[in-house]
Parts: structure tokens; C-alpha cells; sequence
């Protein structure tokens, strides 16, 4: 293996960077930012040098022993395989051009140094699960994840509303990690072993080796991933997230912490049964479904983009249900590149707008941001998926996914959610764009600085091509059988259509009925007309079906209640009367003895010979 090196490097630069800048930086905005975004784009550079060197091809792996107590062996190893080294890509690659947007974003900010060194701390976590070949160096880059995005959605830390979203979410992603947890000691009871290489090996030697157990052990590792990729039931943290920097929301949502879940379930596809699969599949559907809907009512326009990457997380689970971890992952990439251009085309709306998100005090802003208004326009459609954007090819191989699976339950949710895709990012830019002027913001805004729509250009470039340049081969021929032979670029072009037609024009025919939807309500609309059109459903939908309300009403109050009865029998019952027992009867006979110490010669000379008397008695009787 050629340039063995350069993975190790492109890992532990970021940590680096994190220390080197808490430690000696912090006064330093400027050079604080240029340690976090030379660290990164380093990484990317050397990541690039390292797969040109050894092809996509690589089935290797770089290890060092860590920890051997008895039989338990673990290592720290970098796995490195078609499906790690596009994930580096991924993050090293979007989260450099992130970086460099928050640059201009945060030039103003006072935390600025402090910001850098979490989003260094941050992708260094995140690389060290995309690298990881045991389960113990996952879940500890898992946790380091967590609380990196503690710090960066709690950034702004004296909001209160900040803190309370940072809280949210890592108690939120504990629960599943919890789950994660106990399937990991579940796979290492069973099959002796956490390496990933190992663990495949035996379960294809022996498929049957989890026993009764195995549909148990793939649903508890699955709830890792309903944590950190925000599924159902747990999806409730990751719109909350938006109370940090817009480009903590490209990172989180777009190509990092959120991928994770879909990137673990593809690492340890052998892991899950046939029956995992069918409720993995069945809870992606409804995330898509359920999101979809709550984003058609939301006016932040963050937080519709937020509702968007739940959708698209619910596509790539449903994939990965349906045994298709190549359209899974093709989908996690061009939705990379999509995603952080949606969510920095707002920032730099926000920011133009002087922080202000409701996009009904904006408008009208096509001809004041021509860059922000065609890259974001870009960016809407691929995430609706029409032709020839990325989001068609990869959201095409999830709907033919379902089709080869026979699934036309969720086929047909897959295309209505389509069609709700459209009809939701196209009435947000209606509205932002194109709509009339709802606010004197909306007179004075003005075009965001080139460190912030240089990212944007190059996002946008990814977003039209990303479908037709050999991502999906590349995942193909590390997850089938027969891998397929490489097309030409015309062939590469129409291949939905001869693939799995009915998918592709059905997505195509979902998107037209989006947009006309879109375009009739919102088109020059100064409000929403939706409310009065489906009454309580809409009011439903903008209060994210009261799932909020439901876990405040059902399990908060529940905690609330199981801890003040506990606190009662903690404190009434052992500290009361258990330990006040002890403690009373304690003291009660310190007070009796305390008679006996007179100070009286005479006394203590009858009590001696009183004890004298008894011990004769009791040796001579």
C-alpha cells in the first residue's frame, strides 16, 4: 500500500489544529481560521495524492495495536476501502469548502477562534469513524462527534435557545447511542470479535452465527443510526439544531454527523437480517414522509432545509432496508453537495438580511444576490431531483431500489415524497427570490462577499454533475457481486431511463406536479394561503405534528415523576429512615453510655468490681 502515511495524517491534522488553537490561538481570529482551514484542506489534498496512488480499488487496512486485556484484543486501525475513502472525499472536501464560507460568515464574531477549533475538533471525529475498522473506535469517534456538535449547535451559547437545542441533541442522540451500545456487546458476546473484516468473515462463513439473536442485535446497532441520522423516533433534535451558525447546519446536515448513521449501516450491512432490514426500511419511508409533510408549513427558511435533510436521511435508510447500500450511499454524496449549498445560500440570505430567517420578511432578492439566487436555484433542483442534476441519478436508484424489490408501498412514498420535495423548496424560493418585498430588509441586501460565494460556485458545479461523473461505480463495484462495466458520458447521462424507466419518469412527472403546485400557491403570494386550504392539517404540520408537545406530555413529565419519587424514597426512606436509624441509634446509645463517665472514683470503682462479679459468674457457672 502506497503512501501508507497519508491517511494517519489526513486524520489527526484537524485534532491538531483543534489543540494548537485552544492552546495558543484563541486571541488570533485570522490565523486561527487559516490553522482550522489548512488543516482540512490539507487532509483533502493528501486524501486525493493517497487514492490516486492506490485507486479506488484498495481493500486494506493500516492498524496499531491499541488495547489486549485477556482475549479482547482491540486495535486502532484505518480501514480503508472504496467506501472510506469517498467518505474522506466527502468530508474533507465539502467540510473544506465550509470552512472556507465561515471565514466571511463569522468575521464578525468575537468567538471566531473558538468556532474554528470546534469545527477542527469536529471533522477530526468524524474522519475517525469514516476510518474506523473495530466497533470500540467507532463509538468512541461517535461519542466525540456528539459532543463536538454539542459545541457547535450550543455556540452561541448565551441564547437560551441555543443551549436548550445543544442539550436536546446530545440527550436525544444518547438514547440511541445507549441502543448502539448494547448491540456492540451483543455482537462481541456472541461472535468473539468487534474488527469489521473479522466480523464479516464469520457471518459469511456461517450465516447463522447470531443465532435467535441476530434480529435483536441489528436493531439495537440501527438505533445509532435513528440518533445520529435523526430518524423516527428520535428525529425531533435535528431541526433544533438550527440555532447554530448557518455553516454548523451545512456541516451537520449536509456531509457530516447526520451521513454517519447511513454511512455506519452500510460499514456493517452483514450485521442486519432480513427482518433488521424490513423495519429499517419501513422506519426510513415514514422519517421521508413525516418530514416532508412538516416542511411544507415551516417559515424559517432554515429550518425547511433542516426538514428537507430528514427527508433525504429517510431515503437513504429506506435503501439501506431495501439492500441497496450503493443507492444509499450515491444519494449520501450528491446530497452532500447539494445540501451545504442549500444551507449556505440561506446563510449568506441571512446574512445579507441582518440575521433575519422568516422568509416572509423577504423577497425579491433574485436581482440583488445573482449569485446566491442561481446557486441556490441549483441547489433546489437537485434536491428535487430533475434532470440532469445529481439528485435525479441518486434519487432514481432509490426508487428503482424499490421496484427490484417489489416494494411498490414504498416506491409509491418515495415519489409522492418527490413530488412534496419540490413543491416545499420551490414555495421557499418563490417566495425568497422572486416574491415581491415584504420588509425594508429585504430593499437593502446585497450580494455576500467572493470567500462566501466561492464556495457556493463550487458547490453548485458538484450539484449539476455530481449524477454523471462515476460516484455510483465507484460504490458498485466495492457492494455487487458483478459490478457493472463503466459507460461512456452519453450512456452515463440516460441511464436512469433505461435502467429503471418507470422510477425515472415517474420522479420526473412527481417533480412537475411539485413545481405547478408550488408555483400557483406562491408564486405572488404575499402569505400563505396554505392554512386556509387544509385548515387543522396545516396547522398540524407547522407545529411538526406535536411531537414536541407528545414527549413533553408523555416521557419528560414521566422523568419529571419517576425522579421526585425516587428523590421521596431517597430521601424519606433510606436518608430518613434507614440512615437516621443507624445515625439516631447511634446517638441515643452515645447519650446512655455518656451516663456511665462520672467522674466519680467510687462509681468507677463499683462498676469494676460490678464487672468483675459478672465475669466470674459467666466462667464459673
Amino acid at each position: 500500500m502506497k503512501y501508507e502515511l497519508l491517511p494517519w495524517l489526513t486524520l489527526f491534522l484537524p485534532l491538531f489544529a483543534a489543540v494548537f488553537i485552544t492552546l495558543f490561538t484563541l486571541r488570533c481570529k485570522t490565523l486561527s481560521s487559516f490553522i482550522s482551514i489548512g488543516a482540512i484542506v490539507a487532509g483533502f489534498i493528501l486524501t486525493v495524492v493517497f487514492i490516486s496512488a492506490n485507486g479506488f480499488q484498495i481493500r486494506a487496512e493500516s492498524v496499531r495495536t491499541w488495547l489486549s486485556i485477556g482475549n479482547l484484543q482491540v486495535d486502532f486501525g484505518l480501514k480503508l476501502d472504496a467506501l472510506s475513502l469517498m467518505m474522506m472525499l466527502i468530508v474533507t472536501g465539502v467540510g473544506g469548502a465550509i470552512h472556507i464560507y465561515s471565514r466571511g460568515y463569522m468575521r464578525e464574531d468575537p468567538g471566531m477562534a473558538r468556532f474554528f477549533a470546534f469545527l477542527s475538533l469536529f471533522t477530526f471525529s468524524m474522519l475517525g469513524i469514516v476510518l474506523a475498522n473495530n466497533f470500540v473506535q467507532l463509538f468512541i469517534f461517535w461519542e466525540l462527534v456528539g459532543v463536538s456538535s454539542y459545541l457547535l449547535i450550543g455556540f452561541w451559547f448565551e441564547k437560551p435557545s441555543a443551549g436548550d437545542a445543544a442539550k436536546k441533541a446530545f440527550i436525544v442522540n444518547r438514547l440511541g447511542d445507549f441502543g448502539f451500545l448494547l448491540g456492540i456487546l451483543m455482537v462481541w458476546g456472541l461472535l468473539g470479535s468487534l474488527n469489521f473484516s473479522q466480523l464479516q468473515g464469520q457471518l459469511a462463513a456461517n450465516s447463522q452465527a447470531l443465532g435467535t439473536m441476530a434480529t435483536i442485535a441489528g436493531l439495537l446497532i440501527f438505533c445509532g443510526a435513528v440518533g445520529k441520522s435523526a430518524q423516527f423516533p428520535l428525529h425531533v433534535w435535528l431541526p433544533d439544531a438550527m440555532e447554530g451558525p448557518t455553516p454548523v447546519s451545512a456541516l451537520i446536515h449536509a456531509a457530516t454527523m447526520v451521513a454517519a448513521g447511513v454511512y455506519m449501516l452500510c460499514r456493517v450491512l452483514f450485521v442486519l437480517n432480513a427482518d433488521a432490514l424490513q423495519v429499517v426500511a419501513y422506519i426510513g419511508g415514514f422519517t421521508a414522509l413525516l418530514s416532508a409533510l412538516i416542511a411544507i408549513q415551516q417559515n424559517d427558511i432554515k429550518r425547511i432545509i433542516a426538514y428537507s435533510t430528514l427527508s433525504q436521511l429517510g431515503y437513504m435508510v429506506m435503501a439501506v432496508g431495501l439492500g441497496g447500500p450503493t443507492p444509499a450511499m450515491f444519494h449520501l454524496t450528491t446530497h452532500a453537495f447539494f445540501k451545504a449549498l442549500l444551507f449556505l445560500s440561506a446563510g449568506s440570505v441571512i446574512t445579507a438580511l441582518h440575521h433575519e430567517q422568516d422568509i416572509w420578511k423577504m423577497g425579491n432578492l433574485k436581482s440583488k444576490m445573482p449569485v446566491t439566487f442561481w446557486t441556490f436555484l441549483a441547489g433546489a433542483l437537485a434536491l428535487s431531483g430533475i434532470f440532469p442534476f445529481s439528485g435525479f441519478y441518486s434519487k432514481d436508484s432509490i426508487l428503482g431500489q424499490a421496484l427490484v424489490r417489489h416494494n411498490y408501498l414504498l416506491f409509491g412514498v418515495g415519489v409522492f415524497v418527490a413530488c412534496l420535495t419540490t413543491f416545499y423548496i420551490f414555495r421557499l424560493f418563490f417566495v425568497v427570490f422572486l416574491g415581491k418585498e415584504k420588509s425594508d430588509l429585504s430593499s437593502h441586501a446585497h450580494e455576500s462577499p467572493p470567500v462566501m460565494t466561492g464556495p457556493l460556485l463550487v458547490l453548485a458545479v458538484f450539484s449539476v454533475i455530481g449524477g454523471y461523473i462515476g460516484i455510483e461505480g465507484i460504490y458498485n463495484r466495492m457492494f455487487a457481486a458483478q459490478p457493472e462495466t463503466s459507460a461512456g458520458f452519453a450512456a452515463a447521462l440516460v441511464a436512469p431511463f433505461h435502467a429503471a424507466p418507470m422510477a425515472a419518469w415517474l420522479g420526473i412527472l412527481a417533480f412537475f406536479i411539485g413545481l405547478a403546485c408550488a408555483y400557483g400557491l406562491y408564486a405572488k403570494a404575499d402569505k400563505d394561503p396554505l392554512p386556509e386550504i387544509l385548515g387543522p392539517l396545516a396547522t398540524a404540520m407547522k407545529n411538526k405534528f406535536y411531537f414536541d408537545e407528545l414527549y413533553e406530555g408523555v416521557f419528560v413529565r414521566a422523568h419529571d415523576c419517576i425522579a421526585a419519587v425516587m428523590n421521596g424514597i431517597d430521601r424519606w426512606l433510606v436518608e430518613g429512615f434507614c440512615i437516621g436509624l443507624i445515625r439516631g441509634g447511634t446517638d441515643l446509645t452515645g447519650r446512655c453510655l455518656r451516663y456511665f463517665q462520672t467522674g466519680n472514683l467510687q462509681t468507677y470503682a463499683f462498676l469494676f468490681v460490678l464487672g468483675v462479679v459478672v465475669a466470674l459468674y459467666v466462667v464459673l457457672r
